[in-house]
């Protein structure tokens, strides 16, 4: 089976609110089949689309966009997660640390 990667991952807040990189199909995938929240029409529409990829009749950017809007719609959509926690960390690194 293709590993369908998609063009850039989708990073999602997971379990307390850690952010996840969701980088292929099959990831999408079994992120939905767990999903413990409500089972919704666009819930239900992301899984079928994610199975259709996965049979070869839909390419893995029509299910990113799909699994990104799931995401957002119900609120653990983290854009920008990893790159802010990167430009924390490198802030910090180049501040000077103070003498105590």
């Amino acid at each position: 089976m293709p590993a369908m990667r998609f063009s850039r991952p989708v990073a999602v807040f997971v379990g307390l609110g850690f952010p996840h990189e969701i980088d292929s199909v099959i990831e999408a995938y079994q992120f939905l089949d767990e999903w413990t929240g409500s089972r919704s029409p666009s819930h239900a529409a992301t899984l079928a689309l994610c199975q259709a990829a996965l049979g070869g009749e839909c390419d893995a950017e029509a299910v990113r966009v799909a699994f990104e809007a799931f995401a957002a719609a119900r609120g653990i959509l983290a854009p920008d997660a990893f790159e802010l926690a990167a430009a924390r960390a490198a802030e910090e690194w180049m501040t000077p640390s103070q003498p105590t």
